[in-house]
């Protein structure tokens, strides 16, 4: 597990395959509870290629030295990762 926000990371690889390829990460919050979001790919086994960008928001907690996943939520397209952004603009443009 990472003791650092900055050791984080959601790639994956199993039998030398990367079956999560992390492709970039913000880190929205540090501290005890860090939230990041994570622009990644998921390898199609099928295909043999890997799948179109995909995002997803995480949060975790440091407990005992080391930070653990408690929450995730998983942007599965760009079309709904333009609708998080469309909402969200909006909300902050009314404050």
């Amino acid at each position: 597990m990472a003791e650092t926000v900055d050791e984080i990371t959601i790639s994956y690889s199993e039998d030398g395959v990367e079956l999560v390829k992390q492709l970039d990460k913000e880190v929205l919050t540090k501290g005890a509870w860090s939230t990041i979001i994570f622009k990644y790919q998921d390898w199609d086994k099928r295909k043999e290629e890997y799948s179109p960008n995909r995002f997803t928001i995480r949060r975790y907690q440091k407990r005992n030295g080391e930070y653990n996943q408690k929450s995730k939520f998983n942007i599965s397209s760009k079309e709904q990762a333009e609708k998080v952004i469309a909402a969200l603009q909006k909300w902050t443009a009314e404050d």
